[in-house]
């Protein structure tokens, strides 16, 4: 009896969950468009917060960070070659190996950059220097580092990995986004802007790091870390 009281109860919650979501969608749609755009970011950031979380998660599992998906060939596995450079450590993320959705809210596959000696198991802790940088900018325009600093090193870590959503659309006259798409080590991170004549252009980007300690921490508590 108790447990058919429970079953009813998880049903009813579940048609509650379903009834408030679906309540939402109309909201936002009520709002109009700027309020869905901020509920696809809200979603997309969600969405990379998990993305960092399955990265950490598949390294405490396999020892290393996985490679890329090549972009030539999006099928949301991760290379099978080794990438060795910056620039074939760079690429989209392999969802399918991460147990991820292929897009973001706006159609588009996470783009994915990591340093090449974190997909090498066992990982060469005591050698090994994360190379990530992200950098923002001030209200005149001026560049600072938000995450690593100008030179990367064991005694100054930067980050092993970063994942990158391209938001609603590419600004083909954006210097910041432009640099995003080519980008396999300095990344940018500012909020969002569709002023073509801010500082670097008109900006929708949205990038979280994987951290460094986070991911040295579950490794080891994983006992995959040297």
């Amino acid at each position: 009896m108790k447990r058919h009281v429970r079953q009813r109860g998880a049903a009813l919650l579940t048609l509650l969950l379903i009834a408030t979501v679906a309540m939402a969608a109309v909201l936002l749609s009520a709002f109009g468009g700027s309020g869905v755009e901020r509920a696809r970011e809200q979603r997309t950031y969600a969405l990379l917060a998990q993305a960092s979380e399955a990265l950490v998660g598949f390294a405490a599992t396999h020892g290393r960070l996985p490679r890329p998906t090549a972009a030539a060939e999006p099928s949301g596995r991760e290379r099978t070659t080794p990438c060795a450079t910056e620039a074939d450590c760079t690429g989209l993320l392999p969802w399918m190996d991460l147990g991820l959705p292929a897009l973001d809210n706006w159609g588009h596959p996470l783009r994915y950059s990591v340093t090449p000696g974190f997909t090498v198991a066992p990982l060469a802790r005591t050698a090994l220097i994360a190379g990530k940088r992200v950098l923002s900018r001030d209200a005149n325009g001026i560049l600072f580092f938000v995450a690593g600093q100008e030179a990367c090193s064991l005694a100054a870590q930067c980050a092993p990995a970063i994942v990158l959503s391209r938001g609603r659309s590419d600004a083909a006259d954006s210097q910041d986004e432009t640099g995003n798409l080519l980008a396999d080590a300095n990344f940018m991170q500012r909020p969002r802007s569709a002023e073509s004549n801010a500082p670097g252009g008109a900006f929708d980007d949205l990038l979280v790091i994987v951290p460094l300690n986070t991911l040295y921490e579950r490794m080891a508590a994983a006992k995959t870390l040297p």
